[in-house]
């Protein structure tokens, strides 16, 4: 099961880092020389910074989305999970990341569902001690470790 560990982010103050303003993943840009925005990840990434939190993920049942071990994942708790979304589950004592599959809600559970074939689905009946702390709203990735 691929865990999380938590970490509250500080938001006092600003990050702006410069970026270009477009990145091809082909042929270079004549333009990559002029820098023209700035990148404020409180500004810019962050849509409620009282109920963000960051999370670094442990495991390997996200990889096949591009979730993997060692990435930063950031958590918005006032973002109302949908069906579909990865979110942070609490599930008997643990946090998970998983799809939310809301499919059988019908007839009486929910599914974590893993990205990852190795992995079976978590099922949570009435009986399991549950939440959907916060839905993933980023990742960052560490390219060089």
């Amino acid at each position: 099961m691929s865990g999380i560990k938590l970490i509250k982010s500080e938001f006092e103050h600003p990050l702006e880092l410069l970026i270009a303003p477009e990145i091809r993943a082909g042929f270079p840009s004549p333009a990559e020389d002029y820098l023209h925005e700035s990148l404020d990840f409180n500004r810019d990434l962050i849509r409620h910074p009282e109920a963000t939190f960051y999370g670094k993920v442990e495991g390997d049942s996200m990889v096949d989305v591009g979730i993997n071990h060692g990435d930063i994942a950031v958590i918005d708790r006032s973002v109302e999970p949908q069906h579909g979304d990865v979110v942070v589950g609490y599930v008997n004592g643990e946090f998970t990341i998983k799809y939310l599959d809301l499919s059988h809600k019908d007839e009486g559970y929910i599914e974590l569902r893993p990205a990852n074939k190795d992995f079976q689905p978590i099922r949570i009946d009435a009986d399991d001690n549950f939440e959907v702390w916060g839905v993933i709203v980023w990742t960052i990735k560490n390219w060089k470790m």
